[in-house]
């Protein structure tokens, strides 16, 4: 089986281009789910500061309202991203097409691997064929 011929150079650029967006957008992915992270280490940190200052005999009311104030908008901050990021999975998930596939260039990346071992193995051989022929007149 031969594989297809090459599309030329801007099609390779083009795969390229393609497969470093969709790594960015894979690392954008990963540094709002570092930075969900964080928003949760802060709702515990504003958790257990509410559970301190109750524990007190006398408390401070307006810290504990923005703790409190803090705490819930934190919440949904968390909450809206993780949504987000959970509607994503879905759509990729489900095969539906979306932003952020990179199954296609991926194969199309494979099959220009693909084509250019093929393409070093036949001129190893019309090499191997040449040098062959060149002994043979000497």
């Amino acid at each position: 089986m031969y594989p297809p011929e090459p599309r030329g150079e801007n099609w390779y650029c083009s795969v390229h281009c393609c497969l470093v967006a969709e790594l960015m957008m894979a690392n954008e992915r990963l540094r709002v789910l570092e930075d969900v992270e964080k928003e949760i280490a802060m709702i515990l940190q504003c958790a257990g500061n509410i559970v301190l200052e109750l524990s007190k005999d006398k408390h401070n009311a307006s810290f504990l309202d923005r703790q409190l104030v803090q705490f819930q908008s934190s919440v949904n901050r968390v909450e809206s991203e993780l949504s987000a990021q959970i509607r994503y999975l879905t759509q990729v998930a489900t095969g539906q097409p979306h932003e952020g596939s990179t199954y296609s260039a991926r194969k199309d990346c494979q099959m220009a691997l693909n084509r250019a071992e093929y393409a070093k193995v036949k001129l190893g051989e019309l090499g191997r064929a040449c040098e062959v022929m060149l002994d043979q007149q000497q």
